[in-house]
């Protein structure tokens, strides 16, 4: 049947963001979806195709490097046996002469943390895998970072590097994290959540986790950039990480492209989380996650509003995302802002939920300006999920709806999110979004979507939602809508499903 018709004002998708009346309807997209096969590492081309944003986006380009090539094993490295040291070295001369690539031939090398530096290529060549160590000594001395979107110094990432520009990882190479059962792995974290654990007055200088001295240690990344400019991370493979995997903290001008994450299994294995940083494009990608799969962050709590650095102009394309429990994920560290994200042209294919919102009241900041279009989804859970309250495991009784709350510099906003021709099939929900009643979700617009799903729709505090020119084929038909404001169905065919 068809449900409601009506009209109100809002920001439009199809003007990319101009403000219209709702008289005005995007057209359905031109472009055919891409079929899984289309996307992905698998289908990555050789070249950077012009980048198209409904925000400005500069046109990003791969960096280049002098012609200088230094072999690993030209600086003492051997095959089955810790070549850290060596390998370092290759870095430093190679950085030390000027720039170029150092190469990682064919074979296992043994490692712990790996510093990259300006204008150098590590180069990962098909058949070499970098194999981390497992003892914490292999990520000391501590160095800046963030844990949770919480500046800390503790152990960085397999590969680290810091205030580096001209940067690359490349190759058909991998990186696998150390054995289960090892220190880096079994070494407690400080109880509780981050927020409690580290001193928000306290300098970061002496935020120190390192695993000494009775101290906690905070486990590493598989990749962590942090303050870098122009960087290239592209065909690459990381598998058993400790935790996340790909992550660039306040940088500028990022290109990752045609990597394949494999981290099944690693409770916080999340796959990209661009974090606190800007000008970014990842494209043709493959993830497989113990966590988020493509996540964008921007600091946690009090910590992240002092700092106040915003992820923004981000671009995720012809991507796929498998296991995973969201395929895009909008926080939940949302202090410093995130906006001005468009993903177009992705396949999700067997992850948990599609399209993933997240914050807490403590959190602050929030998301804005992020735009959806032709995506394919087959996942199991809630396609479209706003979690914005939380747990009371992590939040206490800031998780409860009620009582509606002051507005403080802590209290996260969601609004302007723009949705077109999606298509979803889940047997779960096709929308449930519990927000926060003191500052509601708002001006959210769907369009062209077309939707198969086992149930329809929970909102709770949303304001100024449209859902346009659509088809929803449900098994049930039941909606709840609790405090909604301006909310529109318009030209929308509801469809009962049989069992």
């Amino acid at each position: 049947m068809h449900l409601l018709k009506r009209l109100l004002c809002f920001s439009a998708f199809g003007l990319w963001a101009g403000t219209v009346c709702a008289q005005f309807t995007t057209p359905r997209s031109e472009a055919p979806f891409k079929t899984k096969a289309q996307v992905g590492a698998l289908a990555m081309p050789e070249g950077i195709e012009p980048i198209a944003a409904p925000f400005p986006m500069p046109q990003l380009v791969k960096p280049e490097f002098p012609a200088y090539r230094l072999d690993i094993t030209q600086t003492g490295a051997r095959p089955g046996k810790k070549a850290t040291a060596q390998i370092q070295k290759a870095i430093d001369q190679v950085h030390r002469r000027g720039g170029g690539t150092v190469n990682v031939p064919e074979g296992i090398w043994y490692t712990g943390r790996l510093t990259l530096k300006s204008n150098v290529n590590l180069h990962l060549a098909e058949g070499a895998e970098l194999h981390m160590g497992g003892e914490i000594e292999d990520y000391l001395p501590a160095v800046f970072t963030r844990v949770e979107g919480i500046e800390v110094m503790s152990s960085g990432g397999f590969i680290y590097a810091y205030q580096a520009e001209n940067i690359a990882l490349t190759g058909r190479g991998k990186i696998i994290g150390p054995e289960m059962d090892t220190p880096v792995r079994t070494a407690p974290n400080a109880p509780g959540v981050v927020e409690e654990a580290i001193d928000p007055d306290m300098p970061v200088a002496q935020r120190v986790h390192d695993g000494k001295d009775g101290r906690y240690f905070y486990k590493p990344k598989s990749i962590c950039l942090v303050e870098c400019k122009q960087i290239l991370i592209e065909g690459i493979t990381i598998e058993r990480s400790v935790t996340w995997n790909v992550t660039p903290i306040y940088c500028d001008g990022v290109i990752i492209r045609g990597i394949t994450v494999n981290s099944v299994g690693i409770s916080t294995g999340d796959g990209i989380d661009i974090e606190s940083s800007r000008n970014v494009l990842i494209e043709y990608s493959t993830l497989n996650n113990g966590d988020d799969c493509f996540t964008m962050k921007a600091g946690r709590d009090i910590d992240g509003v002092r700092v106040n650095r915003p992820t923004e102009n981000v671009v995720v394309r012809y991507c796929l995302s498998e296991a995973g429990h969201g395929a895009i994920t909008i926080g939940s560290e949302t202090a410093g802002w995130i906006r001005n994200v468009y993903l177009h042209d992705c396949v999700f294919d067997g992850t948990d939920r599609g399209f993933r919102f997240k914050t807490r009241r403590p959190r602050g900041g929030g998301g804005e300006n992020l735009y959806y279009e032709r995506v394919q989804m087959n996942i199991s859970r809630n396609a479209i999920e706003f979690d914005l309250l939380g747990s009371p495991t992590y939040v206490g009784e800031l998780a409860n709806r009620l009582p509606v709350l002051p507005i403080n510099r802590l209290t996260p906003i969601y609004r302007n999110i723009f949705m077109r021709d999606v298509k979803i099939s889940t047997e779960e929900l096709f929308i449930t979004a519990k927000c926060i009643p003191e500052v509601p979700l708002t001006n959210v617009v769907m369009e062209h979507m077309d939707i198969t799903s086992g149930k329809l729709i929970l909102m709770r505090d949303v304001q100024d939602i449209a859902i346009r020119n659509s088809t929803i084929r449900s098994r049930e038909q039941n909606m709840e809508i609790l405090e909604g404001k301006n909310v529109v169905f318009e030209g929308v065919n509801l469809i009962f499903r049989e069992q």
